[in-house]
């Protein structure tokens, strides 16, 4: 698969002529979904799911789907009869092509007065990780962890330690569109060889429109 890093939290995966898109957000680029055969969306905040993104790419490919939890489902179902489905923890299906397992169940703790929303983690093809915004663990080997490096709801050594606990081969850098050219930059060299260390892990960041191989 190839897979291209968009802005903030999307990813776009291309295998086979097919391609899927996680999380095209508000924080993303305007064309993130443009041309998706796949959606897959983690949960509802605005910087993972923008409404007017997912309903322009399924308007435009008449045999685009879209998976995701029920809070998302529920916005834009109606419109798109029999081409939203509406998955959780546990469940297992093909998406144009790509085989897509569902972990986790809920949003990471932003801060204990807010209230937690859902939020689910999508593992595709067996290798490639997008837990959302969760440190969900997904019991199960992966090659490619796409990371959330920077939120309202982590720190720094949350985030050594989950991939520590997850132990891909790599960890490709996402949820970073609040980070600055320096925040860059010091994430970089703290989970790399001068920082305290992940294991045999790779951390890669990826700018938008980048690719890599998995």
């Amino acid at each position: 698969m190839e897979l291209t890093k968009k802005g903030h939290a999307c990813v776009r995966l291309t295998k086979e002529g097919r391609t899927l898109v996680i999380d095209p957000g508000a924080f993303s680029e305007e064309d993130a979904a443009a041309g998706a055969d796949a959606l897959l969306v983690t949960h509802e905040h605005v910087d993972h799911f923008d409404e007017g993104r997912l309903r322009a790419a399924l308007e435009a490919n008449p045999a685009c789907e879209l998976w995701t939890l029920a809070s998302v489902a529920d916005q834009v179902s109606a419109a798109f009869p029999g081409r939203v489905h509406t998955v959780g923890a546990g469940d297992v299906f093909t998406a144009a092509g790509f085989e897509v397992e569902v972990h986790g169940e809920l949003h990471a703790v932003i801060h204990p007065d807010l209230p937690r929303v859902t939020n689910v983690g999508f593992v595709v093809d067996g290798d490639v990780f997008h837990p959302g915004d969760a440190l969900t663990v997904p019991g199960r080997p992966v090659g490619t962890l796409m990371l959330p490096v920077h939120a309202p709801w982590n720190k720094f050594s949350e985030i050594v330690d989950y991939v520590r606990e997850v132990g891909p081969g790599r960890a490709v850098a996402v949820h970073d569109g609040l980070l600055s050219d320096i925040g860059h930059l010091v994430y970089g060299r703290n989970l790399g060889p001068q920082g305290p260390g992940i294991g045999d892990t790779a951390y890669a960041r990826l700018v938008p429109g980048e690719s890599t191989t998995v």
